[in-house]
C-alpha cells in the first residue's frame, strides 16, 4: 500500500491478511470456522465507539473469527477451536468489546480487582479471564491460561482509533445509556394502516328511495 494512506486502510488491510491466513488454516483443521466476511473486516474499522483487539496476531494466534452480536458487541477470536466445533467452539483467545458499559460482567464472581494501564479490572475464571472498562466501552478477554489473559490486556488496542500497545487506556465512563436504547436492527416493522374501501352508502340510498317513488307513481 502506498505511503500516507489512510490509518483505516492500513488497518483493513491487515485484517484481510489475517483472514487469508485464517482461510488458508482452515484447510488442514476440521475444528476451524469459516473464513471472515470482508464487509464484518470493513464494520470494525467505522463502529463508531472503540473496538479492542491485540493486532492481526498475537502469540502465533490468528484471527480466525470475527463476530458481531445483536446487542452491538463485537467478538475477535485467535486461533483455532481447541474443542467442540462452529457452535461451541472453545479458543486460545477472544477479546469482546461491549459498547453496554452500564453492565460488567463478572462483578459478583469470585476473583480480584487490579489495576491495569490506569483502567480498574477484574481477573476471574481462575486467572483466565480478564475484564476491564475503558472509555465508553467493557472489554473481556478470555484466555486459555492466565499468562495468555493478562498479556493480551496489556496488548488491547482500538482498532478503530490511534493507539499504541501498552499505553494507558481511556478512563472509564459513566453509564452511557447504550444497553436500553433500541439497535435500528431490534426495532418492529412500521405498522401500516389498512386502507378499508367503504361501501358508497349515499348512493345506495338515494337509489333504494328513486326505486320507492318510481313504484308509488
Amino acid at each position: 500500500m502506498r505511503r500516507g494512506a489512510p490509518a483505516g486502510r492500513r488497518i483493513l488491510a491487515a485484517l484481510l491478511a489475517a483472514a487469508s491466513a485464517a482461510a488458508l488454516a482452515a484447510c488442514g483443521d476440521v475444528l476451524q470456522d469459516t473464513p471472515i466476511p470482508h464487509n464484518l473486516l470493513e464494520s470494525l474499522v467505522i463502529t463508531r465507539f472503540p473496538v479492542f483487539w491485540v493486532g492481526a496476531s498475537f502469540n502465533g494466534l490468528n484471527i480466525t473469527e470475527i463476530a458481531h452480536d445483536p446487542g452491538g458487541a463485537f467478538s475477535i477470536q485467535y486461533g483455532d477451536c481447541l474443542q467442540g466445533g462452529q457452535s461451541t467452539c472453545v479458543t486460545p483467545l477472544r477479546v469482546i468489546t461491549s459498547p453496554d458499559n452500564g453492565f460488567i460482567p463478572g462483578q459478583q464472581a469470585a476473583g480480584r480487582a487490579i489495576r491495569l494501564r490506569g483502567v480498574p479490572a477484574r481477573v476471574v475464571a481462575s486467572g483466565n479471564t480478564v475484564i476491564l472498562a475503558a472509555g465508553p466501552v467493557v472489554v473481556d478477554v478470555y484466555a486459555q491460561n492466565p499468562r495468555l489473559a493478562i498479556a493480551a490486556a496489556r496488548t488491547l488496542v482500538a482498532i478503530n482509533m490511534a493507539d499504541s500497545p501498552g499505553t494507558s487506556l481511556p478512563t472509564p465512563l459513566p453509564d452511557t445509556g447504550f444497553g436500553s436504547t433500541q439497535l435500528p436492527g431490534q426495532a418492529p416493522p412500521p405498522l401500516r394502516t389498512l386502507l378499508v374501501k367503504r361501501r358508497p352508502e349515499r348512493r345506495v340510498r338515494r337509489r333504494a328511495r328513486g326505486a320507492r317513488r318510481s313504484s308509488s307513481g
